[in-house]
């Protein structure tokens, strides 16, 4: 996908990521970049932020003693992580997120993991309510450097129709 400048203005453009309703073509898969090197500083802020004390995340000497052997990144950091690097492709003119389903987590992942996302079309119909809308429903992977896939869900979000946006220029 080309990124899109719009003119603002003589002689001034604005880029203008992300995806109109027509530009989803079911069994397209998306690669997002760029990745993410997960720091133990994100992961114990994450951890702290979101009110999780499970000692997996937090306590070396606790994790140590798991079959991980190390600190764990909270799997709710992996998933904002994941979701955050498909937002410029997938859902930047996006009305709304209308929810994640089927959410699995297949690995674990550790301070130092560089992680990618990528996201495939299931499905994109017209809204039937809304017809300068249309909903797009993907499958998000999310993948550690070396290939090792550690989280897969699916996402829906309502797009608007070229000509549609509710900032047009954004």
């Amino acid at each position: 996908m080309a990124v899109e400048h719009n003119e603002v203005g003589p002689n001034r453009y604005r880029e203008s990521f992300g995806r109109h309703f027509e530009d989803f073509k079911v069994g397209d898969t998306y690669e997002h970049r760029p990745g993410r090197t997960i720091s133990e500083a994100d992961n114990t802020w994450f951890t702290l932020l979101t009110m999780n004390t499970h000692p997996l995340h937090l306590d070396a000497a606790y994790a140590a003693k798991t079959e991980f052997g190390r600190p764990v990144v909270n799997s709710c950091l992996t998933l904002a992580m994941v979701t955050g690097m498909s937002v410029s492709d997938l859902s930047q003119k996006a009305v709304a997120n209308l929810g994640w389903d089927k959410v699995r987590i297949t690995a674990p992942v550790f301070a130092g993991d560089t992680i990618y996302a990528e996201s495939e079309v299931l499905e994109a119909r017209e809204s039937k309510s809304r017809p300068t809308q249309g909903i797009v429903t993907v499958r998000t992977t999310g993948k550690k450097a070396d290939g090792t896939v550690f989280m897969r869900y699916e996402r829906t979000i309502l797009v608007p129709k070229r000509g549609h946006e509710d900032h047009p220029g954004y």
